[in-house]
This record gives C-alpha cells, sequence and structure tokens, in this order.
C-alpha cells in the first residue's frame, strides 16, 4: 500500500516541497488551533446546511459544496492567506510564474453514504492543453473534522505525478490522507486523488483551498465570487491574491466603459479599489494617479 508523508507544521519547507515534486501529496499536521477552527465552524455551518447536494456522480450526489467564502467567511480569509501554505504554494509554483493567485476556494462535505469519488487530476481543469512539464496549480485540504478511513479522508496516489496519462491507479496504489481536525493534505494538480467513501454516521468536512499560476484563468471566478464592492474593503495581500493586480506585464488591466479619458484609458485592477499598484508598474501607459 502507498504511503504519504506526513510533516509537523514547523517542518522545514524545502523538505515539503521536495516531497511535494516526487510524491505530489503530504500532510501538515495540527497547522490550525481551536480557536481559529471554532470561529470556522460557526462561519461555515450555516452555509453547508443550506447547500445541496452534488448534481452528479464526480461531484457527489451526498457531497455539498459551497463556493465564494472569501466573500463570505471572514475565517475562511484567514486559511486563504495563512503564511505556512502560501509560502510554500509560492515556492512550488515558481518555475513557472513570478506570481499566485486563489484559484478556487470551496467546502467539501461529504455525507454519511457518498460512495468514492472517481479518481482524477485537477490539472485536467484546463482541458489537457498544458504541457506535462508545467504545473499548474497547488491544492490544499484543511480538515475541519477528523479524517478517517471510514468516513471518507481524501484518497491519494503518491508518485503518481509522472505517470502517463493512460495509466491507471489500483487500489493498492492509493492511500488516504487521515489527519485530525486542524491538519491540511497538500497536493498538487497532477497528482491523481479523489474523495473517499464515507462509511460513517457522521459528515467529513474540508475545506479545499487551491491556488494556481498567475496567468491562467482560475477554475472559481473570483471578480463574480468576490466582487469589487466587497473586495475593496479587504487587506491589500488577499485583494491581489483574487486577481485584483497585474498577472504580468499586460494581463489584467480593464477600460472603464462609462468614461472615455483622453490621457489614459487602461487601469490596472487595483484602480476599482480605489487604490494604485503598491509596485511601480511596467508600463506608464497602466499608471493610474
Amino acid at each position: 500500500m502507498a504511503e504519504l508523508v506526513y510533516f509537523d507544521a514547523d517542518a522545514d519547507k524545502s523538505d515539503i516541497v521536495n516531497v511535494l515534486r516526487e510524491d505530489g501529496a503530504c500532510v501538515l499536521t495540527d497547522v490550525i488551533d481551536d480557536d481559529l477552527c471554532s470561529r470556522l465552524d460557526s462561519d461555515l455551518g450555516p452555509l453547508i446546511d443550506a447547500t445541496p447536494a452534488g448534481r452528479d456522480d464526480f461531484t457527489g450526489r451526498l457531497t455539498g459544496r459551497t463556493g465564494a467564502l472569501v466573500a463570505r467567511s471572514e475565517a475562511s480569509r484567514e486559511l486563504v492567506m495563512h503564511p505556512t501554505t502560501t509560502d510554500l504554494a509560492r515556492r512550488f509554483l515558481e518555475p513557472f510564474t513570478d506570481k499566485i493567485q486563489l484559484h478556487l476556494t470551496q467546502i467539501i462535505n461529504i455525507q454519511p453514504g457518498q460512495g468514492a469519488q472517481p479518481r482524477h487530476r485537477d490539472r485536467l481543469a484546463w482541458g489537457g492543453y498544458l504541457p506535462a512539464e508545467i504545473e499548474p496549480q497547488f491544492n490544499t485540504i484543511w480538515a475541519l473534522t477528523d479524517f478517517t478511513e471510514e468516513n471518507g479522508a481524501t484518497r491519494v496516489v503518491p508518485g503518481s505525478v509522472k505517470w502517463p496519462e493512460d495509466r491507471r491507479a489500483t487500489d493498492e496504489e492509493t492511500t488516504q490522507a487521515v489527519m485530525p481536525a486542524g491538519s491540511v493534505l497538500l497536493y498538487s494538480g497532477s497528482v491523481i486523488h479523489g474523495g473517499g467513501q464515507n462509511l460513517s454516521e457522521s459528515n467529513r468536512t474540508g475545506i479545499n483551498i487551491t491556488y494556481c499560476l498567475g496567468w491562467l484563468r482560475t477554475e472559481e471566478n473570483q471578480y463574480l465570487s468576490c466582487p469589487p464592492e466587497i473586495a475593496e474593503d479587504l487587506d491589500p495581500d488577499l485583494q491581489e491574491m483574487l486577481g485584483y493586480t497585474m498577472g504580468s506585464y499586460a494581463l489584467g488591466y480593464y477600460s472603464d466603459p462609462t468614461t472615455v479619458s483622453k490621457i489614459n484609458d487602461l487601469h490596472p485592477p487595483e484602480f476599482i479599489l480605489g487604490r494604485s499598484p503598491r509596485e511601480k508598474a511596467s508600463s506608464a501607459a497602466l499608471i493610474t494617479d
């Protein structure tokens, strides 16, 4: 049976990234404290209760999936910007980008009786068009409840990042990310994985927060899930993680269709939030005083 590597929350980040590159997944134990777990439960409990189950076998007919967590939950913002995972995400993705962005936020609540999710790679969100040597994303699943073999702990196939696309995993090559509440599963977009079967009598609840290369389109459209009228009150670091900043020299500017400026009609995303970029723009055409 394949095995996952487990790290303490303060483990050396270079060791964690090396395991992620080799195995495609690992677990950090006891990363968040009881206070944050309690605030997350308070924020998210009503959302979980109001979310219907999935519409197909892949999303899970007994699995609730709730998004827009940055807009809906102050406590979730702390997970999105957790210094340990955001630093690891940047280190892991830096060979392919100079900026990362929030790809999605989602509560995944697997209810009793839910079967195992089909094993898959998350990078298929881009339709398989990215070259295999480019790793597009860094994923996290935070455990709000204990993840056990019985209640549907995420199934992972360590080492599958290097497999050809047509190779299928066996049960013997698959393990489960068993971990206590407050821990986090880290995994790449290229590793084969899937939700587990819930044979228990209680829900298995986790928060899926994913980051991707700054020049890719995101799975969850953050400009709609967290529109400017909400984003303008957030911390600038979180605003930029949501994509309210230039992705590179020419990625992400906009023009205001309600006005015509004779001086400058090309604005960086920060402009709609009422502020200027914190770093000097690459082009004078994108500087708005």
